[in-house]
């Protein structure tokens, strides 16, 4: 720890330096260094903008539903022209085994331009999915089924965790948008200079490379992932109808046994499903009965009998 605090203190030293320098003898440079350093900043904390998502089924090597949210990410470079292919970006998938229905979630992220030109083409909007699905099936070694249709919600889970996928971070961190500057201004300081756009994986939007066969490389942004056994807790999950049986809210009792502080607790809810983790002791992961009002949804922890209640009125 010390070694590696006083090289990055040489590191932090180096970088001021170029930086006084750059700005004493190259006024120009200094200050379009800093304008286009605000600008990857902003790219890589942005977060990934749903558009779709798409329920279609995993054939092999198991048999299972999938979920691929498309979105739009601003860290994805946009195509050089019409002619030059289109980055294409695919998140690492999460598996939902507790359920009763058991799923996986997959993110693609696309540049914004060409989603939002997919908006206005129909035809297009189907080769950015067919590309979406072959990248996944090339990238993970998958056989997915040709059929497929789009959800009445843009997303499956989370924003959060879909960008955690999308850069392979496999831990929950609580303050990611802070972690996430951090981790920029670290990188930059420890190259002192200012480095060029991520490779992505490119397909070019035509008909005969969405149906050919090719290589797709997919960028791992993220170096490592954590790895922890975690058990799912007993929970019960109701849903509360009115007089008319009308379901009105969906209530959640889950039991954390050793869990005396609601801040070890990670709860992530969308409209559809719901997660919450405690770091290496329990994991539990719900596909929803009916779409919530995740705004109304409240939860409440009691401490003397480690019970977690969460309260999720109907959309």
């Amino acid at each position: 720890m010390k070694a590696s605090s006083k090289g990055l203190l040489t590191h932090i030293s180096q970088f001021w330096s170029m930086l006084d320098d750059l700005a004493e003898n190259d006024p120009e440079r200094y200050r379009n260094f800093i304008q286009q350093e605000l600008k990857d900043g902003k790219q890589l904390c942005a977060d990934p903008e749903p558009q779709l998502c798409l329920q279609t089924k995993i054939l092999k090597p198991k048999e299972k539903v999938l979920f691929i949210n498309l979105c739009q990410w601003e860290r994805i470079p946009a195509p050089q022209s019409a002619t030059h292919p289109v980055p294409i970006s695919v998140g690492r998938p999460e598996d939902f085994p507790e359920t009763s229905d058991a799923c996986t979630i997959i993110d693609v992220a696309y540049n914004p331009g060409v989603l939002q030109a997919a908006e206005k083409d129909q035809g297009i909007k189907d080769q950015l999915i067919r590309m979406a699905m072959r990248c996944i099936e090339e990238r993970l070694q998958l056989t997915l089924a040709h059929s497929y249709h789009v959800t009445h919600f843009r997303v499956k889970g989370s924003i959060q965790r879909m960008k955690e996928r999308l850069m392979g971070i496999k831990t929950h961190f609580p303050n990611f948008k802070e972690m996430m500057r951090k981790d920029n201004t670290l990188e930059r300081i420890r190259s002192s200079t200012v480095s060029e756009p991520s490779h992505l994986p490119e397909v070019l939007l035509t008909k005969k490379q969405v149906s050919a066969k090719g290589r797709c490389l997919i960028e791992e942004i993220a170096s490592s992932e954590v790895q922890v056994e975690a058990k799912t807790p007993a929970y019960e999950l109701k849903v509360v109808k009115d007089q008319n049986e009308k379901p009105l809210k969906i209530e959640l009792k889950v039991e954390l046994p050793g869990i005396k502080a609601v801040s070890l607790c990670e709860l992530s809810v969308s409209e559809v499903d719901l997660l919450i983790e405690v770091s290496e002791m329990y994991r539990l992961c719900l596909n929803l009965p009916e779409s919530i009002n995740t705004e109304m949804t409240t939860a409440k922890f009691i401490k003397n009998k480690s019970i977690l209640i969460i309260t999720m009125p109907l959309a």
